[in-house]
């Protein structure tokens, strides 16, 4: 399995990436972590990697939600609310995939973690399963 997510965020500190490149590339990983597991969707181990990837993404937004809510942020706080909204969208989402789960309902989740992806960095294309 994957590891955590904050985990994930420093072993990607260790290669020297910027805080925008280091958040595009941990969300780019949960969501590579979530198509895989829509994309087995029928494999004998789907409720342990479906538990995995939402948690996974979870501890990830949770993660970006406390970074929002710290004094010395810099972001503007139309941005800010922005996130946040997101960031409850995405627990919202969760749980919904949680309590009835579906390959469908992955997709906004995938999405939302390549489009803010790709923001993050500046692409014109959010990054798709697959591509690099």
């Amino acid at each position: 399995m994957a590891k955590s997510p904050l985990d994930s965020y420093r072993d990607v500190q260790k290669e020297s990436l910027s805080g925008r490149e280091l958040e595009a590339s941990v969300l780019n990983k949960a969501a590579s972590i979530l198509a895989e597991v829509q994309a087995t969707w029928n494999a004998p181990d789907l409720p342990s990697r479906l538990d995995f990837a939402l948690r996974f993404n979870q501890q990830l937004w949770t993660l970006f939600q406390a970074g929002i809510l710290e004094a010395d942020n810099p972001l503007p706080m139309e941005v800010k609310q922005n996130i946040l909204a997101l960031a409850n969208f995405v627990d919202t989402r969760t749980y919904k995939v949680m309590a009835d789960p579906s390959p469908e309902k992955l997709y906004m989740l995938i999405r939302i973690n390549h489009n803010i992806a790709a923001g993050l960095i500046g692409s014109a294309e959010p990054t798709q399963p697959g591509q690099k």
